[in-house]
């Protein structure tokens, strides 16, 4: 299968401008930068039940890893009506010949137990076209109510193998779940699996709630609430939905929050007399350190992964466009010089790139760019695309689309960062404002 990849990107390459490297040795490394290239074939037979309580299981295992996988736009799946092989043994031999005539040049196998509350998964993947194994077989266990994690920690580890990336299916999203019309529109913070299973409300629709984040180990969110009649920065423990308000000072608006990557800090826009700038607070404190000190209105800001630089948007210059500074304050250089308005940027988990919302000529943009604003790069086009938030592995963009009109509303979709795969995510009721979380432990 690696000789199969390996031929099969080089020629998308060739044809599209993709950036493909491939290791000597160890695991499949890919890396796509532009172009679309011809989906993976795979198989993922029903996991076979090792206890007759696992059937159901067994099977909806096997459907969540290959709805991850195909999901992706990297791989598609040979349809169970097109197989030869049936997998009734966990540990019988491959039947290499029946899968090639099909041509699934992967193959994922596995097998489910339950005693009591505990199920048991372990799986293999296979190269098709070497006849060996993709690595070693593993196992996860947990409870029957997590079996839908441990399939998307399956998928998860076959992405890795195959494409030499971290995977992010084992990841969720919080987000702002809308409901009412348009004039009236109710709203309350909600999390959810990054693919929209498992919905969860934190909060109910009483006062407005704006910007939800996560912290870098997943269990607290940071959001805006309009509780007390005027903007202020509460962070929520998501295990046990307890939470506190960040107090500012009296006088004053808090927004546009996020956690640095000590998890122990936060940066925001507050607003006084006025003037809107940027400050980070200590959430144990309260001690806070003002970064800014402009005319201008300085806001949304998103530390790099290393905690050095903060990326925010401001108007300094007369639009609104994208400045990046050191994460203790001071000069500032801008990166956006497009045609156009910038702003909600957003630093990659990579640390490689930045995205952003643009606005031009009445239309809504999704883009990317490099750290120092060169290679900008636009995914989406329409009406109201917004709010962009980053997979867990930086290879996949989430973000808010609205529909026009009076009966319009907002939904999520996510984007490859090549522009490809363009696709809504399931949500029970209108959404927006999406930020991902890092993969869970």
């Amino acid at each position: 299968m690696r000789n199969y990849l390996a031929a099969l990107l080089i020629g998308a390459s060739a044809l599209a401008g993709a950036d493909v490297a491939v290791a000597q040795s160890g695991p499949l490394r890919i890396e796509i930068d532009q172009g679309v290239i011809e989906p993976l074939p795979y198989a993922v037979p029903d996991f076979v039940p090792e206890t007759p309580a696992a059937a159901d299981y067994a099977r909806q295992i096997a459907r969540v890893i290959a709805a991850d996988l195909s999901g992706t736009g990297l791989f598609r799946e040979v349809p169970a009506s097109a197989h030869i092989s049936t997998v009734t043994d966990f540990d019988s031999p491959v039947k290499y010949a029946d899968w090639k005539a099909v041509n699934a040049q992967a193959l994922i196998t596995g097998a489910v137990g339950i005693n009591g509350n505990r199920l048991t998964v372990r799986f293999r993947g296979y190269d098709v076209f070497a006849e060996s194994e993709l690595g070693s077989g593993l196992q996860f266990s947990g409870t029957t109510d997590g079996w839908r994690r441990m399939a998307h920690k399956v998928a998860d580890a076959i992405y890795s193998r195959i494409t030499g990336e971290s995977g992010y299916f084992d990841s969720r999203v919080v987000y702002v779940s809308e409901s009412g019309p348009k004039n009236d529109r109710r709203k309350r913070l909600a999390i959810m699996d990054y693919d929209g299973a498992n919905v969860q409300f934190l909060t109910n629709s009483a006062s407005l709630v704006l910007a939800p984040r996560f912290s870098p180990t997943g269990d607290r969110v940071l959001y805006t609430s309009y509780e007390s009649g005027f903007p202020q920065i509460h962070v929520l423990d998501v295990g046990q939905v307890q939470r506190k308000v960040l107090s500012s000072g009296d006088g004053t608006m808090s927004f546009a929050p996020r956690f640095a990557p000590d998890g122990r800090t936060i940066v925001y826009s507050q607003t006084q007399g006025g003037n809107t700038d940027l400050y980070t607070m200590d959430i144990d404190t309260g001690a806070k350190t003002r970064l800014t000190s402009a005319p201008s209105i300085e806001t949304a800001p998103s530390l790099s992964p290393d905690g050095r630089q903060i990326v925010f948007e401001s108007d300094r210059s007369g639009s609104q466009q994208l400045y990046v500074m050191p994460a203790g304050g001071g000069e500032a250089r801008r990166i956006s010089f497009g045609k156009g308005r910038y702003g909600t940027p957003v630093w990659s988990p990579r640390g490689d790139m930045i995205a952003f919302t643009k606005q031009n000529k009445g239309r809504f943009h999704i883009g990317v760019m490099r750290t120092d604003g060169s290679e900008e790069r636009l995914l989406t086009a329409s009406f109201l695309d917004e709010g962009p938030t980053w997979a867990p592995n930086g290879r996949v963009i989430m973000f808010t689309r609205e529909s026009q009109g009076s009966t319009g509303r907002a939904l999520l979709y996510s984007v490859d960062i090549t522009g490809r795969n363009l696709k809504p995510v399931k949500t029970p009721d209108g959404a927006s404002d999406p930020a991902w979380s890092p993969l869970q432990h």
